[in-house]
């Protein structure tokens, strides 16, 4: 009879999920910025350097309901660029 696996040992095989894509937002205007991938959905607080080479820190996370039939749901970072 096989030996059950232990949690450490499956780790490897639970950590190689998908990946967060999130389209990181304008505050200001409501206008997209960029797109982002993240290896966990980013908390309300993520600090993000952008493709222009500010940071800023997020000042909300929306994540939104997937389309009919779908999986992945849109999620978006809200962030105030200072320029």
């Amino acid at each position: 009879m096989p030996r059950p696996r232990l949690w450490r040992e499956a780790a490897p095989l639970y950590r190689a999920g998908m990946s967060i894509i999130a389209t990181i937002m304008n505050s200001a205007t409501g206008q997209p910025i960029q797109k982002m991938t993240f290896q966990r959905m980013p908390k309300p607080w993520v600090s993000i350097h952008l493709a222009s080479g500010e940071m800023v820190t997020a000042d909300r996370v929306h994540v939104g309901k997937p389309a009919p039939g779908k999986f992945a749901a849109p999620v978006e970072v809200w962030v105030t660029p200072k320029r």
